[in-house]
């Protein structure tokens, strides 16, 4: 390890205090008194500069704060101007803009359709009745979005709708008991000015466990697909 410390600080206090010892002992130690002299009067300029840098540093860091201050009235003279523009435009018209020299604000662009339903899952109530839950990636923006639920039952069966929700989870309580074949159910989401694309599900319902009593048990059994 070096004896001289990296920090500037510490170099300037270490080699200040040895000033003394060194210049009494300049001989015996192997230097000169002017070489100690000269060590000592170049400490005394290192520590002033340092304090200057110092000094620098914190000024900067407050004129830079003052900037930003001042930055942020601006930001907020201007806002206040463009708003009232704005205002002003919404009962006089676009020529405002042209005045202001400010350009009007975009029109939105058409909000896109609700996404497809996935991650399908089901569990069973005690009761029988199966609850069913998925996701659904919407676009940002948009807003009351719903799902129908139209269930089949069999292979051959057709489907019928058989619930609305305004979550992505319904409970399905009208599954007959028994229901031959798997159960397909399809979820589509809506909004007043959109439908997205529909998706399918098919559960399999069974009897799992043993010791002379089952536990019915529902499966989701194939991965998500679009409907037809």
């Amino acid at each position: 390890m070096s004896f001289l410390p990296r920090k500037y600080e510490d170099l300037i206090n270490l080699l200040k205090s040895k000033a003394v010892p060194w210049a009494a002992n300049h001989a015996a130690i192997g230097t000169t008194s002017a070489a100690v002299t000269a060590m000592l009067a170049k400490a005394t300029t290192a520590a002033a500069k340092l304090q200057a840098a110092l000094d620098a540093r914190e000024s900067a860091k407050n004129a830079t704060v003052d900037l930003d201050l001042a930055i942020a009235a601006l930001r907020r003279a201007g806002a206040d101007i463009v708003k009232q523009v704005r205002t002003k435009a919404a009962t006089d018209g676009d020529g405002v803009y042209v005045l202001a020299e400010v350009p009007p604000p975009a029109l939105p662009g058409p909000v896109p359709p609700p996404g497809t339903p996935t991650g399908f899952k089901v569990t069973l109530n005690p009761d029988g009745s199966v609850v069913t839950a998925w996701k659904c990636a919407n676009p940002a923006g948009s807003g009351g979005t719903a799902y129908t639920i139209a269930r089949k039952i069999g292979a051959d069966g057709e489907f019928t709708q058989v619930g609305i929700s305004g979550m992505r989870k319904w409970v399905d309580t009208t599954l007959p008991a028994g229901s031959p074949g798997p159960v397909t159910y399809q979820i589509q989401a809506f909004r007043s000015t959109a439908v997205g694309p529909a998706a399918q599900f098919l559960v399999n319902f069974g009897v799992g466990g043993g010791g002379g009593g089952g536990v019915a048990t529902a499966t989701v059994v194939s991965a998500p697909k679009l409907a037809a």
